[in-house]
């Protein structure tokens, strides 16, 4: 099980049949089987961009239906799965199976009734914010943390998941949101794509030990993320440095234009920084460091994968580059003394308890 693939954002960009090797995309059903990848949370992304125009909901919906036809085209490879408890009951016949997490709590909008309709459509997690704070989230890499953690309606947000039984994915956050939320969910919670502060200093955006020991207290699991913005910690000071930056120049373009003056060209700016800052090149040591970390901080059933593959551009470690690759991580693992029944709890049986779990928390059934 890998909690967090960003496919669906790059099916509205270009759209290429995944049901066949897809050599510049990091996920298609070849590799996947190669891989032995047999449940995939497809990313339902929205930016903070789309969200202030009004889009986010628009383009969440025509991710999951981009989704939707790749099922509809390859009923033989793919199948949407929408539930723990259908992975006990499916038979081995080759499927890889969809699932949806949506990463961005945007398309909701100030609409309650937007979870369940989107809940109804499969998806089955929220990140409940991305790279900047919105209406039910303080965001880790935003240094505006205008909510303080959850905003009320944040707090409305995380009761209703809880109601249905969808699972709550605290990645993204801010620390103060991610209490807010332990605080608040009566069931486990997840972070579908983050690897340890311990290695990153000061970088908000990779979970604490505290934070991560209060997930695992409530049954929730961490799902270590494989891009070298997480694991290398040169890569994640740049990273939110240029999150800092970026923060100040949309701080600078707002009373450019109330001045009535030229505002500076994000991309521009984007191109000169990130010219200036390549990314360092990693081994997969520093994934394989991240789950030996985990196991001693919070035990054996709290870790799993969230490789955040096809949202990186690319930027991941040495041997660790698409589905088709997990066989290297598990060989790392067991060379690191990870036995078979260990092993099975970090590639899903973790993240397949916390969902039963979750799900048998629904009180809309």
């Amino acid at each position: 099980v890998d909690t967090h693939i960003d496919a669906p954002t790059e099916l509205l960009v270009q759209w290429n049949d995944l049901g066949y090797a897809t050599p510049s995309r990091e996920f298609d059903y070849p590799s996947a089987r190669s891989g032995g990848l047999d449940v995939a949370f497809m990313s339902i992304y929205t930016s903070p961009e789309e969200d202030a125009e009004g889009k986010a909901r628009q383009v969440a919906n025509m991710q999951i239906d981009s989704i939707e036809a790749l099922i509809a085209r390859h009923p033989d490879k793919f199948a949407l799965l929408t539930s723990a408890q259908q992975v006990d009951t499916l038979k081995e016949n080759g499927h890889v199976f969809l699932a949806l997490g949506m990463e961005n709590g945007a398309p909701i909008e100030d609409d309650i009734t937007q979870v369940n309709k989107f809940f109804d459509r499969g998806v089955r997690y929220i990140t409940l914010a991305h790279s900047a704070s919105n209406r039910i989230s303080d965001s880790s890499y935003d240094p505006n943390h205008q909510w303080d953690g959850l905003s009320p309606f944040g707090e409305k947000v995380v009761a209703e998941m809880n109601r249905l039984g969808m699972i709550i994915d605290v990645s993204h956050l801010s620390d103060q949101a991610v209490l807010d939320v332990l605080q608040i969910s009566r069931v486990p919670v997840i972070a579908s794509h983050s690897a340890f502060r311990h290695f990153t200093p000061g970088f908000e955006r990779n979970i604490s030990d505290e934070l991560a020991l209060a997930v695992a207290a409530k049954g929730g699991v961490i799902q270590i993320a494989f891009g070298i913005a997480f694991v290398n910690p040169q890569a994640a000071k740049d990273l939110q440095n240029y999150f800092n930056a970026s923060a100040a120049l949309a701080k600078r373009n707002q009373q450019a234009i109330a001045d009535g003056k030229q505002p500076e060209d994000q991309a521009a700016f984007d191109k000169t920084y990130w010219a200036a800052h390549p990314t360092p090149e990693t081994q997969m040591n520093a994934v394989l460091d991240q789950f030996d970390y985990a196991v001693k901080l919070i035990g054996i059933d709290h870790i799993g994968i969230g490789s955040d593959f096809d949202g990186v551009s690319g930027n991941l470690p040495v041997g660790l580059k698409t589905v088709a690759d997990y066989p290297h991580l598990i060989a790392g693992l067991q060379a690191r003394g990870y036995n078979d029944e260990q092993l099975k709890k970090l590639l899903g049986g973790n993240l397949l308890r916390a969902w039963k779990s979750i799900e048998a928390g629904a009180i809309h059934k």
